[in-house]
């Protein structure tokens, strides 16, 4: 089956799961994709007891989509800078020292909490891993994704500096927790070689630094041409190209395509920015545009992420891995976020019950199956992968109908106060 084929069967499925959603189920969109397409699977895994002709077909078309490649080397960057263009820049200046903090030591907190717990509980099921391989686990699974909460969060009505929190965390977290993930995997990869910190930090840091640095050179090229001309088509083609180009030279140079993104977005979607390089039409078509590729992307991601389960292995104890799994990931987040919401709660104004809606709206997604995914055999891929989209499934659905509820119930009497700098 050619690229277009399968491209265009993804869409058709995506508007017509898209439509019955709209329609009948009316769910957030992410939600909605999700529940409508693994029902979809399921009554085929039944038809297929009987005729299976349908559901080979399916798994022929995802077997022949690369879902690592698709989403981390192609559709992140344009959902990424898509998030952060439309995310309050002065909102997320105000709270920049909390967002950075949850988004490096809070990855990093989570991942080694995730992977030792994993590592004392999985021989209990009858499975022994390696503690490097639960590690590797935990880092793919602390990221959490905005992709999947920033719908929700909108239509909870969530005051503006809770929202900024985590949105501004997930946004970065995203990039760092792929960094985090591709260093563990390098020494995963080498197990006989030594562990020498001086090369991690020096990959770390260029990985990151490099990625956020790109991401500012990216932005200002990007404002200089919108500000040098006054056309809202080559204008919105601008935007695109900097995405683009820009994720195409950070994977040349080794540097985070998701952070230069996160970088790029914000820097062109500043107020500033803004007035200064675009027309009031050419912001207008900007946004819109960037919004239907928002909507687009994740339509489509949503229906992959729904369709991958034909691909899993169910086996009786990784599914019970999964389970189990479920309160560590969440106990592990409440743990990684509790000491840098009390160290800035004295100089910042928090939300009452910050750490919890944060660790129930810390969902994850796309991102992290991906991950699981481009892990090799050795390291018990088929385990993860299953653990990974139980966890996927249980935030995206379980978590995302009810964090809406959960922060309109805790933030009831609570209205925004003027943003604070640190």
């Amino acid at each position: 089956m050619d690229y277009y084929a399968i491209i265009s069967i993804l869409m058709v499925l995506s508007a017509i799961f898209g439509f019955i959603n709209v329609r009948f189920l009316k769910l957030p969109t992410t939600i909605g994709l999700m529940v409508i397409t693994i029902i979809f699977t399921l009554v085929l895994v039944m038809v297929g007891q009987f005729n299976d002709t349908l559901l080979m077909e399916e798994r022929q078309l995802i077997e022949q989509i690369d879902f690592k490649t698709v989403l981390l080397d192609i559709m992140l960057s344009f959902l990424l800078f898509a998030g952060a263009l439309h995310t309050n820049f002065e909102e997320l200046r105000a709270q920049r020292a909390p967002v950075i903090v949850f988004a490096t030591l809070g990855v990093l907190t989570s991942t080694f909490l995730v992977g030792i717990l994993m590592y004392a509980l999985l021989p209990f099921l009858g499975v022994q891993v390696d503690f490097i391989y639960c590690l590797l686990f935990g880092s793919l699974i602390s990221p959490t994704d905005p992709i999947a909460v920033l719908g929700i969060l909108k239509k909870a009505n969530a005051p503006k500096r809770l929202e900024t929190k985590i949105v501004g965390e997930s946004l970065f977290n995203d990039g760092v927790g792929v960094v985090v993930f591709l260093t563990i995997f390098s020494i995963a990869s080498s197990p006989g070689a030594g562990l020498e910190p001086l090369p991690i930090l020096k990959l770390f840091a260029q990985e990151v630094l490099g990625g956020i640095t790109l991401g500012l050179i990216l932005g200002y090229v990007t404002y200089k041409l919108l500000k040098a001309i006054d056309d809202y088509e080559v204008e919105v083609i601008i935007t695109i190209a900097a995405v683009m180009g820009g994720t195409l030279v950070a994977q040349k140079l080794h540097l985070s395509a998701p952070l230069a993104m996160v970088t790029a977005g914000l820097f062109v979607g500043n107020d500033i920015v803004r007035n200064a390089a675009m027309s009031e039409k050419t912001e207008s078509y900007v946004d819109r545009f960037w919004e239907l590729v928002d909507v687009l992307l994740n339509t489509v991601l949503f229906v992959l992420i729904g369709m991958e389960m034909l691909i899993l292995k169910f086996e009786t104890n990784y599914i019970l891995a999964g389970v189990i799994a479920i309160p560590i990931v969440l106990v592990c987040r409440y743990a990684s976020l509790w000491l840098p919401i009390k160290f800035f709660a004295k100089r910042l104004d928090f939300v009452p019950k910050t750490n919890l809606i944060m660790t129930w709206g810390g969902l994850r997604g796309g991102i992290s199956i991906a991950l699981a995914l481009s892990l090799s055999q050795a390291m018990y891929r088929e385990l993860f992968l299953v653990v990974t989209y139980i966890l996927v499934i249980f935030s995206v659905v379980g978590q995302g109908l009810t964090v809406g509820p959960i922060i309109k119930k805790l933030t009831a009497n609570i209205k925004d106060s003027p943003s604070e700098n640190l």
